[in-house]
């Protein structure tokens, strides 16, 4: 099938740049209408919608702080309601702090654990009331959920753990409805976060067993696998893709 995802609805959320943007153009590529939802950057998110539209498809980019658990909700919403369904939910938005256990503060922990774990509890609760047999939720996780290798990373890891437990239940508590849940752990990727040019870029690529980072766009091609047809019995599994880091 050329575009296996034709007449499918999907929801990425922090899809505005990054693996996120990647995420949503092959989605659309593949056939699904797509809205992105954004916290800052609107300018980024439209630019994605705007591609999306040229690419024939319809789109929507919704301004959702991910600790927004109403301004979330709604985005969710908004986005069946346009659509008229909703197939596939993203669970992409995250941030990334750094800071060793003596430095990182109480506020700190409650704001990863809102934008990187509970957001995709919120978004997936809204989700199902759109979502019927067939439906696909995906969740990007991180490669530091198997291997921490350097200080710092305590918060990060910890949330997408989290997010990788709540995913593994979501495939047991959504099986009979015909709905899987997978999570996807990339690696260093290039992004404007995390650039392969940026200055640990080459301590990361040591400890790789392919000494390249990936690109979104690698990343964006297993996750609309993960949304389409072919990937119909596979529920509850975890896809690392990090350049052999952690092999």
């Amino acid at each position: 099938m050329l575009m296996p995802l034709l007449g499918k609805s999907a929801i990425v959320t922090g899809g505005g740049r990054g693996i996120g943007a990647a995420i949503a153009r092959a989605l659309a590529a593949d056939g699904a209408d797509v809205a992105v939802t954004y916290a800052t950057r609107p300018d980024s998110a439209e630019a994605v919608a705007a591609d999306i539209r040229a690419a024939g498809r319809r789109a929507l980019a919704l301004r959702a702080d991910g600790a927004d658990a109403a301004a979330l909700g709604g985005a969710v919403d908004e986005a069946a309601a346009s659509f008229g369904r909703l197939d596939i939910l993203v669970n992409n938005a995250g941030m990334f702090p750094v800071a060793t256990i003596e430095d990182a503060t109480l506020d700190a922990f409650d704001r990863t654990i809102a934008v990187n774990l509970r957001a995709a509890f919120v978004a997936t609760r809204a989700a199902l009331r759109h979502m019927g047999e067939g439906g696909r939720i995906i969740a990007i996780g991180s490669s530091l959920v198997e291997r921490v290798g350097r200080p710092g990373l305590g918060l990060y890891a910890m949330s997408k753990a989290g997010l990788s437990g709540l995913t593994k239940a979501l495939a047991r508590d959504l099986g009979p409805r015909g709905i899987t849940a997978n999570i996807v752990h990339p690696g260093p990727t290039d992004t404007e976060m995390n650039p392969a040019a940026g200055a640990r870029a080459d301590q990361a690529r040591a400890a790789m067993a392919v000494p390249r980072y990936s690109m979104p766009s690698e990343v964006a091609a297993l996750v609309a696998w993960l949304a389409s047809p072919a990937a119909q019995t596979v529920t509850g599994a975890a896809f690392t893709i990090d350049s052999g880091t952690n092999a």
